[in-house]
C-alpha cells in the first residue's frame, strides 16, 4: 500500500522503518522539529534524517493543519496514513484524506492513558500491565476504534526504561499487522469504551517532586518511573535538591512523621512515608542511591552521614 507517515522521535522512526521493511511505499513523511522539552530529547532518533536517508519527501511541522500539508497528502495518493508519536492534534480534514483512513499507534492500553507519557503515568499508578494500541483515528484524541492491542506485564523489577524497550519492540509489528488487516478490507474494529477513558498531560519537573505523604509503594513507583535518562524524582534535604536514583519499599512498617530520615537498613536509609505514618502501620521507602545537584551519585549511607532530620518537597533554608 501507499502509506503517508506522521512520526516523531524513536517511536515514529521505528514505526516508519517497519512499514518500509514490510514492502509498503511511503511517498511522504511529516515530522516535528527537534524540541527543547527535556522529555522530547529522550529516545530521539530522527525521523527527518530517516526521510533524507531514504530520499522520501518530508515536511516539518508543529501543527499539521495547513494547506501545504493537506495538498501534499492528497498528491501522495495514499491508501492509508500511519501516525506514531505525533504530538499535536490532527483535524479530520487531514486524517480523512487517505481512502482507508488513518491508523494511530499509541503506547498505552487505550482507552486508558491517552495523551502523554503513558508509560511513566501507568508505572506511577501501579498498573499491572502496559501495552500498545493501534486504532483508527477519529476527531477525538486517541479515541478511535481499536484495530489491535498488545500488552506486557509489569513486575517490581521493571523501570520505565524496561517498559519502553518492550513496548517499543511492539510498535513496528503491530503497525504492519494492522496494515495487513486494513489492506484485506477489514473494518470490524472494536469501539473504545469511553467510560474507561483517561487522558494525561505532559510530565514536567513538578510531576517529579516527591511528596512524602504518599505511601512508600507510590514513591517507589515514582522513582522507577523516572530513572535515567528521564529526569529523576527529587526532594530536598535542607536547601539542597536531592534526586532519588534507586529505592525500594521496606518489608516492615516505620512510624512517625512523613519525610523523617529514620534508620540505616541493609545498603540504604529508611525514610518514613505516608500521610498516616503516625499510626505506625506504613512501610517506609528505603533509599539506596541518590544524586546531588552537582551530578555526584552516592550510596544513601554515604550521603546521609547521620540519621534524623527530614526530607521535604521544597527547599528549607537553615
Amino acid at each position: 500500500m501507499r502509506v503517508v507517515a506522521f512520526g516523531y522521535m524513536t517511536w515514529g522512526r521505528r514505526t516508519i522503518e517497519a512499514v518500509l521493511a514490510a514492502g509498503h511505499e511511503i511517498p511522504l513523511i511529516v515530522t516535528h522539529a527537534d524540541s527543547d522539552n527535556p522529555y522530547e530529547k529522550i529516545f530521539n532518533e530522527s525521523v527527518a534524517e530517516l526521510a533524507r536517508d531514504r530520499e522520501i519527501p518530508v515536511l516539518v511541522r508543529n501543527r499539521a493543519d495547513d494547506d501545504e500539508v493537506r495538498a501534499a497528502i492528497r498528491d501522495a495518493d495514499a491508501d492509508v496514513m500511519v501516525v506514531s508519536n505525533w504530538r499535536t492534534w490532527l483535524p479530520p480534514e487531514v486524517f480523512s484524506i487517505p481512502r482507508l483512513g488513518t491508523l494511530n499507534v499509541h503506547d498505552a492500553l487505550l482507552p486508558a492513558y491517552a495523551g502523554f507519557a503513558p508509560l511513566n503515568w501507568a508505572l506511577i499508578n501501579d498498573e499491572p500491565e502496559v501495552g500498545v494500541t493501534a486504532h483508527m483515528m477519529n476527531a477525538e484524541f486517541d479515541a478511535g476504534d481499536v484495530v489491535l492491542q498488545r500488552s506486557t506485564a509489569i513486575t517490581d523489577e521493571d523501570t520505565v526504561v524496561d517498559l519502553f524497550d518492550r513496548t517499543l519492540a511492539m510498535f513496528g509489528p503491530i503497525t504492519v499487522d494492522a496494515l495487513e488487516l486494513i489492506a484485506a478490507g477489514r473494518t470490524d474494529w472494536t469501539p473504545q469504551d469511553r467510560r474507561a477513558a483517561s487522558y494525561f498531560h505532559r510530565r514536567t519537573d513538578e510531576e517529579n517532586r516527591i511528596d512524602w505523604t504518599w505511601p512508600a509503594r507510590d514513591l517507589f513507583n515514582l522513582v522507577r518511573a523516572q530513572v535515567d535518562p528521564y529526569p529523576n524524582a527529587y526532594c530536598y534535604h535542607g536547601p539542597e535538591r536531592l534526586r532519588i536514583v534507586r529505592a525500594r519499599v521496606t518489608e516492615t512498617p516505620f512510624g512517625g512523621t512523613p519525610g523523617r530520615i529514620f534508620i540505616r537498613q541493609g545498603n540504604g536509609v529508611v525514610i518514613v512515608a505516608g500521610a498516616d505514618a503516625r499510626k505506625g502501620r506504613n512501610k517506609g521507602l528505603l533509599i539506596e542511591t541518590v544524586r546531588t545537584d552537582d551530578g555526584r551519585e552516592l550510596g544513601a549511607q554515604e550521603y546521609f552521614t547521620r540519621m534524623g532530620g527530614y526530607l521535604t518537597s521544597h527547599p528549607v533554608t537553615p
